[in-house]
């Protein structure tokens, strides 16, 4: 492109384009610091406006032993029983219906919903509800190690 075509005409012939002296614009010290530098001292004003959160912290990361159980209510089983066995993560043995629900990434069973069905059921927790109802239905709750810090113990 020609010079006199081009757009930009202002300071062209200059050779410090307005800033005094070459020095004055050129590296990180003219713009106060490379990248986030300065963001508690003279950049304040331009962090609190445009990323008000950006110091501080938010909540809390729970550790990881701390983390509820995976949880599944016998109602979902009773209901979802055929897509179950179609999945294979349950198989019908004679009139009873066998599940291991550690295998499918479960580690307690709820008591919420209802039994229709005979149930062998293999768990790493499970409340008095629950065992309750499956029992009702004679069926059965075999408890299975659930992994560190779990007890093999039924209950809730």
């Amino acid at each position: 492109m020609a010079t006199k075509d081009r757009r930009v005409k202002r300071m062209r012939g200059s050779r410090m384009h307005g800033w005094g002296n070459t020095q004055k614009h050129r590296g990180a010290g003219s713009r106060g610091g490379h990248g986030m530098a300065g963001s508690k001292k003279h950049k304040w004003h331009y962090i609190s406006k445009y990323f008000p959160d950006y110091f501080g912290s938010r909540g809390f990361t729970r550790h990881s032993a701390d983390k509820d159980d995976v949880t599944m209510n016998v109602g979902y089983i009773t209901e979802h029983l055929e897509a179950f066995v179609a999945e294979g993560k349950a198989k019908k043995s004679g009139d009873a219906y066998e599940l291991d629900l550690g295998k499918a990434g479960y580690t307690k069973l709820l008591g919420a919903g209802s039994v229709n069905v005979k149930l062998k059921v293999k768990v790493a927790k499970c409340s008095a509800s629950a065992k309750k109802k499956i029992e009702a239905q004679g069926g059965s709750v075999e408890s299975v190690s659930g992994g560190a810090g779990e007890s093999d113990e039924l209950g809730d």
